[in-house]
Protein backbone atom coordinates (compact mmCIF):
# COMPACT_ATOMS: atom_id res chain seq x y z
CA UNK A 1 0.00 0.00 0.00
CA UNK A 2 1.44 3.32 -0.75
CA UNK A 3 2.26 6.09 1.60
CA UNK A 4 -1.23 8.01 -0.08
CA UNK A 5 -3.45 5.11 0.06
CA UNK A 6 -2.73 4.42 3.61
CA UNK A 7 -3.79 8.24 4.82
CA UNK A 8 -6.41 7.86 3.14
CA UNK A 9 -7.77 5.34 5.22
CA UNK A 10 -6.49 7.24 8.36
CA UNK A 11 -8.88 8.47 11.46
CA UNK A 12 -6.11 10.66 11.14
CA UNK A 13 -4.45 11.19 8.47
CA UNK A 14 -1.90 13.76 9.86
CA UNK A 15 -0.80 11.16 12.19
CA UNK A 16 -0.52 8.26 10.04
CA UNK A 17 3.52 7.49 8.29
CA UNK A 18 3.76 5.79 5.27
CA UNK A 19 3.84 2.50 7.02
CA UNK A 20 0.17 2.51 7.99
CA UNK A 21 1.46 3.70 11.96
CA UNK A 22 -0.71 5.70 13.77
CA UNK A 23 1.92 8.69 15.41
CA UNK A 24 0.47 10.53 18.09
CA UNK A 25 0.60 14.45 17.58
CA UNK A 26 2.51 15.56 20.76
CA UNK A 27 1.12 18.33 23.06
CA UNK A 28 1.64 21.85 22.07
CA UNK A 29 0.93 23.68 25.30
CA UNK A 30 3.60 22.84 28.07
CA UNK A 31 3.22 25.29 30.96
CA UNK A 32 2.71 24.90 34.22
CA UNK A 33 1.39 25.98 37.17
CA UNK A 34 3.38 26.13 40.09
CA UNK A 35 2.72 26.80 44.09
CA UNK A 36 5.40 29.37 44.23
CA UNK A 37 4.28 31.12 40.75
CA UNK A 38 7.88 30.77 39.53
CA UNK A 39 6.50 29.84 36.47
CA UNK A 40 4.66 32.92 35.62
CA UNK A 41 1.29 30.94 36.51
CA UNK A 42 0.35 30.51 40.58
CA UNK A 43 -1.85 28.28 42.02
CA UNK A 44 -4.83 30.01 43.21
CA UNK A 45 -8.30 28.52 43.56
CA UNK A 46 -10.83 29.24 40.76
CA UNK A 47 -8.14 31.01 38.62
CA UNK A 48 -7.50 27.55 36.44
CA UNK A 49 -10.09 25.62 34.84
CA UNK A 50 -9.92 22.05 33.17
CA UNK A 51 -12.16 21.22 30.04
CA UNK A 52 -12.19 17.49 29.79
CA UNK A 53 -14.27 14.61 28.02
CA UNK A 54 -15.41 11.30 29.78
CA UNK A 55 -14.95 9.64 27.26
CA UNK A 56 -11.57 10.33 26.74
CA UNK A 57 -8.80 8.15 28.80
CA UNK A 58 -6.34 11.22 28.81
CA UNK A 59 -9.02 13.32 30.01
CA UNK A 60 -10.19 10.39 32.62
CA UNK A 61 -6.70 10.78 34.17
CA UNK A 62 -7.22 13.94 35.06
CA UNK A 63 -10.65 13.89 36.65
CA UNK A 64 -9.43 10.99 38.54
CA UNK A 65 -6.92 12.90 39.55
CA UNK A 66 -8.90 16.08 40.69
CA UNK A 67 -11.60 14.28 42.72
CA UNK A 68 -8.98 12.19 44.93
CA UNK A 69 -6.88 15.52 45.71
CA UNK A 70 -10.35 16.54 46.64
CA UNK A 71 -9.83 19.96 44.00
CA UNK A 72 -13.28 20.31 42.66
CA UNK A 73 -13.72 23.11 44.29
CA UNK A 74 -10.75 24.67 43.38
CA UNK A 75 -10.22 24.09 39.83
CA UNK A 76 -13.97 24.19 38.24
CA UNK A 77 -14.35 21.87 35.45
CA UNK A 78 -16.25 21.90 31.88
CA UNK A 79 -17.13 18.18 30.03
CA UNK A 80 -17.51 18.37 26.55
CA UNK A 81 -19.89 16.27 24.35
CA UNK A 82 -18.47 13.02 23.91
CA UNK A 83 -19.56 12.42 20.33
CA UNK A 84 -16.77 14.69 18.34
CA UNK A 85 -17.84 15.91 14.61
CA UNK A 86 -15.39 17.40 11.81
CA UNK A 87 -15.96 20.49 14.56
CA UNK A 88 -14.21 18.79 16.92
CA UNK A 89 -14.99 18.64 20.45
CA UNK A 90 -18.26 20.81 21.21
CA UNK A 91 -19.97 22.65 24.43
CA UNK A 92 -23.77 21.09 23.74
CA UNK A 93 -25.72 20.28 26.53
CA UNK A 94 -26.87 16.93 27.53
CA UNK A 95 -26.33 14.35 30.00
CA UNK A 96 -23.87 14.93 31.83
CA UNK A 97 -21.25 17.52 29.64
CA UNK A 98 -22.16 21.25 28.47
CA UNK A 99 -21.67 24.55 28.83
CA UNK A 100 -18.53 25.66 29.17
CA UNK A 101 -18.85 27.53 32.65
CA UNK A 102 -15.18 29.53 31.96
CA UNK A 103 -15.52 31.38 28.54
CA UNK A 104 -18.69 30.23 27.10
CA UNK A 105 -16.81 28.69 23.87
CA UNK A 106 -19.12 26.85 21.97
CA UNK A 107 -15.98 24.58 20.88
CA UNK A 108 -13.01 23.73 22.44
CA UNK A 109 -11.50 24.48 19.41
CA UNK A 110 -11.64 28.14 20.24
CA UNK A 111 -9.54 27.49 23.35
CA UNK A 112 -7.05 26.43 21.10
CA UNK A 113 -7.03 29.05 18.62
CA UNK A 114 -7.00 31.92 21.41
CA UNK A 115 -4.06 30.52 22.34
CA UNK A 116 -2.46 30.57 19.44
CA UNK A 117 -4.38 31.93 15.82
CA UNK A 118 -2.10 29.75 13.99
CA UNK A 119 -3.37 26.51 15.32
CA UNK A 120 -4.31 23.99 13.02
CA UNK A 121 -4.01 20.35 14.84
CA UNK A 122 -6.00 18.10 16.57
CA UNK A 123 -8.28 19.90 19.29
CA UNK A 124 -7.52 17.29 22.49
CA UNK A 125 -8.34 16.90 26.31
CA UNK A 126 -7.52 17.91 28.74
CA UNK A 127 -6.82 21.61 28.72
CA UNK A 128 -5.90 23.62 31.86
CA UNK A 129 -6.96 27.23 30.99
CA UNK A 130 -5.70 29.78 33.16
CA UNK A 131 -8.62 32.28 33.34
CA UNK A 132 -6.71 35.17 34.09
CA UNK A 133 -4.95 35.66 31.20
CA UNK A 134 -7.18 33.55 28.98
CA UNK A 135 -5.12 30.85 27.26
CA UNK A 136 -4.00 27.45 27.56
CA UNK A 137 -1.17 26.82 29.77
CA UNK A 138 -1.20 22.83 29.00
CA UNK A 139 -2.60 20.19 27.15
CA UNK A 140 -0.89 17.13 28.31
CA UNK A 141 -2.52 15.33 30.50
CA UNK A 142 0.80 13.42 31.92
CA UNK A 143 1.90 17.20 33.15
CA UNK A 144 -2.12 18.49 33.75
CA UNK A 145 -1.94 15.38 36.91
CA UNK A 146 1.67 16.26 37.90
CA UNK A 147 0.65 19.77 38.39
CA UNK A 148 -3.30 18.66 40.40
CA UNK A 149 -1.10 16.39 42.37
CA UNK A 150 1.65 18.75 43.76
CA UNK A 151 1.21 22.56 43.24
CA UNK A 152 -2.44 22.86 44.87
CA UNK A 153 -2.03 21.15 48.06
CA UNK A 154 -2.81 23.93 49.73
CA UNK A 155 -6.21 23.77 49.04
CA UNK A 156 -6.44 20.10 48.66
CA UNK A 157 -5.49 17.12 49.97
CA UNK A 158 -1.95 16.64 50.65
CA UNK A 159 -1.63 12.98 52.29
CA UNK A 160 -2.48 12.25 48.55
CA UNK A 161 0.92 12.20 47.13
CA UNK A 162 0.32 9.94 43.33
CA UNK A 163 4.08 10.73 42.41
CA UNK A 164 6.06 10.06 45.87
CA UNK A 165 9.90 11.02 46.08
CA UNK A 166 10.63 7.58 46.73
CA UNK A 167 8.99 6.06 43.82
CA UNK A 168 9.56 8.16 41.11
CA UNK A 169 12.27 6.34 38.75
CA UNK A 170 9.96 3.56 39.28
CA UNK A 171 6.92 5.24 38.48
CA UNK A 172 8.67 6.52 35.56
CA UNK A 173 9.66 3.25 34.15
CA UNK A 174 6.04 2.13 34.60
CA UNK A 175 4.70 4.71 32.53
CA UNK A 176 6.95 4.51 29.95
CA UNK A 177 6.20 1.13 29.57
CA UNK A 178 2.51 1.42 29.61
CA UNK A 179 2.18 4.50 27.63
CA UNK A 180 4.15 2.91 24.73
CA UNK A 181 2.47 0.11 24.55
CA UNK A 182 -0.80 -0.08 26.14
CA UNK A 183 -2.35 3.66 26.45
CA UNK A 184 -1.26 4.57 23.30
CA UNK A 185 -0.83 1.11 21.92
CA UNK A 186 -5.17 0.04 21.99
CA UNK A 187 -4.84 3.21 19.26
CA UNK A 188 -1.67 2.00 17.18
CA UNK A 189 -3.49 -0.65 16.86
CA UNK A 190 -7.03 0.77 15.79
CA UNK A 191 -6.07 3.40 13.74
CA UNK A 192 -3.77 1.40 11.87
CA UNK A 193 -4.19 1.06 8.06
CA UNK A 194 -2.10 -1.52 7.08
CA UNK A 195 -1.75 -5.34 8.69
CA UNK A 196 2.04 -4.82 9.37
CA UNK A 197 1.22 -2.03 11.57
CA UNK A 198 -1.52 -3.57 13.06
CA UNK A 199 0.11 -6.77 14.47
CA UNK A 200 3.15 -5.21 15.78
CA UNK A 201 1.12 -2.67 17.72
CA UNK A 202 -1.19 -5.81 18.89
CA UNK A 203 1.24 -7.80 19.62
CA UNK A 204 3.18 -5.52 21.75
CA UNK A 205 0.10 -4.49 23.40
CA UNK A 206 -0.84 -8.53 24.75
CA UNK A 207 2.90 -8.98 25.36
CA UNK A 208 2.74 -5.91 27.65
CA UNK A 209 -0.95 -7.20 28.82
CA UNK A 210 1.17 -10.25 29.60
CA UNK A 211 3.76 -8.77 31.96
CA UNK A 212 1.85 -6.10 34.10
CA UNK A 213 -0.89 -9.32 34.54
CA UNK A 214 2.59 -11.32 35.93
CA UNK A 215 3.76 -7.82 37.76
CA UNK A 216 0.26 -7.87 39.73
CA UNK A 217 0.20 -11.53 40.87
CA UNK A 218 3.67 -10.31 43.10
CA UNK A 219 2.59 -6.60 43.91
CA UNK A 220 -0.10 -4.97 45.04
CA UNK A 221 -0.24 -1.58 42.40
CA UNK A 222 2.19 -1.23 39.81
CA UNK A 223 4.93 0.22 41.69
CA UNK A 224 4.76 -1.49 45.31
CA UNK A 225 2.17 -1.35 47.85
CA UNK A 226 0.68 2.10 47.32
CA UNK A 227 -1.75 3.50 44.38
CA UNK A 228 0.60 5.91 42.27
CA UNK A 229 -0.07 7.95 39.18
CA UNK A 230 1.15 4.92 37.13
CA UNK A 231 -1.80 2.65 38.11
CA UNK A 232 -4.76 5.73 37.11
CA UNK A 233 -2.81 5.90 33.79
CA UNK A 234 -3.29 2.23 33.38
CA UNK A 235 -6.91 2.14 35.01
CA UNK A 236 -8.58 4.36 32.47
CA UNK A 237 -7.38 2.13 29.49
CA UNK A 238 -8.41 -1.42 31.45
CA UNK A 239 -11.61 0.43 32.14
CA UNK A 240 -12.71 0.81 28.73
CA UNK A 241 -10.24 -2.32 27.35
CA UNK A 242 -13.35 -4.59 27.13
CA UNK A 243 -16.48 -2.37 25.68
CA UNK A 244 -14.29 -0.59 23.62
CA UNK A 245 -10.87 -1.60 22.52
CA UNK A 246 -11.11 -5.55 22.21
CA UNK A 247 -14.10 -4.75 19.21
CA UNK A 248 -13.76 -1.43 17.78
CA UNK A 249 -9.71 -1.40 18.16
CA UNK A 250 -9.42 -5.22 17.19
CA UNK A 251 -7.11 -6.04 20.46
CA UNK A 252 -9.15 -9.22 20.85
CA UNK A 253 -6.66 -11.58 21.84
CA UNK A 254 -7.96 -11.79 25.55
CA UNK A 255 -10.20 -9.24 27.38
CA UNK A 256 -9.23 -7.91 30.58
CA UNK A 257 -11.96 -10.25 32.22
CA UNK A 258 -9.56 -13.13 31.47
CA UNK A 259 -6.49 -11.73 33.24
CA UNK A 260 -6.36 -13.35 36.45
CA UNK A 261 -4.43 -10.50 38.33
CA UNK A 262 -5.31 -7.42 36.11
CA UNK A 263 -9.03 -8.12 36.19
CA UNK A 264 -9.07 -7.72 39.66
CA UNK A 265 -6.98 -5.16 40.28
CA UNK A 266 -8.97 -2.88 37.58
CA UNK A 267 -11.73 -3.71 40.28
CA UNK A 268 -10.56 -2.23 43.17
CA UNK A 269 -9.39 0.60 41.47
CA UNK A 270 -12.89 0.99 39.90
CA UNK A 271 -14.08 0.99 43.62
CA UNK A 272 -11.70 2.94 45.00
CA UNK A 273 -14.01 6.16 46.89
CA UNK A 274 -14.56 8.23 44.22
CA UNK A 275 -13.27 6.91 41.17
CA UNK A 276 -16.66 5.12 40.14
CA UNK A 277 -18.65 8.18 39.59
CA UNK A 278 -15.66 9.31 36.78
CA UNK A 279 -16.34 6.22 34.85
CA UNK A 280 -19.36 7.24 32.54
CA UNK A 281 -19.88 4.41 29.76
CA UNK A 282 -22.57 6.55 28.16
CA UNK A 283 -20.04 8.85 27.02
CA UNK A 284 -17.34 6.37 26.27
CA UNK A 285 -19.26 4.04 24.55
CA UNK A 286 -20.79 7.00 22.08
CA UNK A 287 -17.45 8.76 21.82
CA UNK A 288 -15.90 5.67 20.16
CA UNK A 289 -18.63 4.23 17.86
CA UNK A 290 -19.72 7.48 16.54
CA UNK A 291 -17.27 9.39 16.16
CA UNK A 292 -14.73 7.51 14.31
CA UNK A 293 -17.08 6.88 11.00
CA UNK A 294 -14.14 5.11 9.22
CA UNK A 295 -13.94 2.39 11.62
CA UNK A 296 -17.60 2.10 12.49
CA UNK A 297 -19.56 3.58 9.62
CA UNK A 298 -23.07 2.61 10.45
CA UNK A 299 -22.79 4.41 13.79
CA UNK A 300 -24.48 1.20 15.71
CA UNK A 301 -23.91 0.85 19.69
CA UNK A 302 -22.99 -2.33 20.85
CA UNK A 303 -25.53 -2.94 23.95
CA UNK A 304 -22.61 -5.24 25.06
CA UNK A 305 -20.77 -6.64 26.55
CA UNK A 306 -21.65 -6.81 30.33
CA UNK A 307 -18.97 -6.28 32.67
CA UNK A 308 -19.56 -5.88 36.68
CA UNK A 309 -17.01 -4.11 37.87
CA UNK A 310 -18.71 -3.77 41.39
CA UNK A 311 -17.61 -7.32 41.91
CA UNK A 312 -15.84 -8.19 45.16
CA UNK A 313 -11.89 -7.55 43.79
CA UNK A 314 -10.59 -10.05 46.78
CA UNK A 315 -7.41 -7.90 47.17
CA UNK A 316 -7.72 -6.77 50.64
CA UNK A 317 -7.59 -3.09 51.74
Amino acid sequence: MSARDARSLAQFRAETDDRGRFLRQASRFRDRVTADGSSGFPAAPGRYHLYVSYACPWAHRAIIVRRLKRLETVIPMSVVDPVRDERGWAFRRGDGHGPDLAEGFAFLAEAYTTTDPDWEGRVTVPVLWDTETGRIVNNESADVIRMLNSEFDEWGDPSVDLYPEDLRERIDEVNDLVYRNVNNGVYRAGFATTQEAYEEAFDALFATLDELDRRLADSRYLAGDRVTEADWRLFTTMVRFDAVYACHFKCNLRRIVDYPSLWPYVRELYQWPGVAETVRMDHIKRHYYLTHERLNPSGIIPKGPEIDFTQPHGRGR
